[in-house]
């Protein structure tokens, strides 16, 4: 590894522990005590907050959570009422909501959003676009809002239980573009449990790795093309994608704010078989 910290600037609070939802569908309890376990680990440095659905927030212990997200699974219009039911002031780090479904205009949930979105002044509001007609007016108001002071970015669904929820390298490397042409950073969500470009022999549908998109990210701020970047996302051999990671593990991540994913050691796992990550040495350490 290119660094003697035991998580690099690069994949710092990357990946959102997301243990409650699916696939890996944890209870509440089982999610908590294994995510006390991350932040108390040697690789605390990679995990961004837990996610819990807004609908189970009023039944929690709140002064017993951790620093969590919240997912929005009520709607927009039940925002209002889980942020009230959301835990005391520094635990709740972020919102996360979609604007909008397949095939419909993004910008009335958007523009309802950025309207409560200025209720918690220290909160990361997150609004879930489809990638459909109207996405690319939704980024310029995202971009209008963000240059104004608004803490609202977008978020983007790369998986999920049908193939048409899997955007192409194509249409996942124009969305990172135009998220860089407006200096718009952003979250996706689902399929990205593994590094690398692969096809779940299970359901046949092909996962976008989340290596290739941090090679893709990087490659992006350097100015590449859209071509460019579906390249790395579409790649399977690991070496280009690993190598271009490697590279940039001293810099912060451009872009890309990270990733929920279900299982926090998928990821794990992946990075230390490549290379990327690995425990500091020490008395308790190999």
């Amino acid at each position: 590894m290119s660094t003697d910290r035991a998580v690099p600037p690069l994949l710092e609070r990357l990946v959102d522990d997301a243990a409650v939802f699916p696939p890996g569908n944890a209870p509440i309890p089982e999610a908590l005590a294994a995510h006390a376990g991350h932040r108390n680990a040697w690789y605390a440095d990679l995990v961004g907050p837990l996610l819990l659905p807004a609908s189970a927030l009023a039944g929690l212990d709140r002064p017993e959570l951790p620093r969590i997200g919240v997912i929005g699974d009520t709607g927009l219009s039940g925002m209002p009422g889980a942020l009230a039911a959301a835990p005391v002031a520094g635990q709740l780090a972020q919102f996360e909501v979609a604007v909008a479904k397949r095939g419909e205009d993004p910008q009335p949930g958007l523009r309802a959003l950025l309207a409560e979105a200025g209720v918690g002044p220290e909160l990361d509001v997150y609004a879930e676009l489809p990638l459909t007609w109207g996405l690319l007016d939704a980024l310029d108001t995202l971009a209008t809002e963000r240059a104004a002071g608004a803490r609202v970015a977008p978020k983007f669904r790369t998986g999920g239980l049908a193939a048409e929820l899997f955007p192409t390298p194509v249409e996942l490397a124009a969305v990172i573009c135009a998220c860089r042409d407006r200096d718009l950073p952003f979250k996706l969500t689902a399929g990205l449990h593994h590094a690398l470009r692969h096809t779940d022999p299970e359901t046949g549908f092909t996962h976008h790795g989340f290596l290739n998109v941090l090679a893709g990210c990087l490659v992006a701020v350097d100015g590449a093309e859209v071509a460019d970047v579906a390249e790395l996302l579409g790649a399977t051999d690991p070496l280009p994608v690993v190598e271009t990671v490697r590279t940039g593990l001293a810099e912060r991540r451009p872009l890309w704010i990270g990733f929920g994913s279900c299982s926090v050691d998928e990821p794990l796992a992946d990075l230390a078989g490549f290379g990327l990550l690995e425990p500091p040495a020490g008395p308790d350490q190999p």
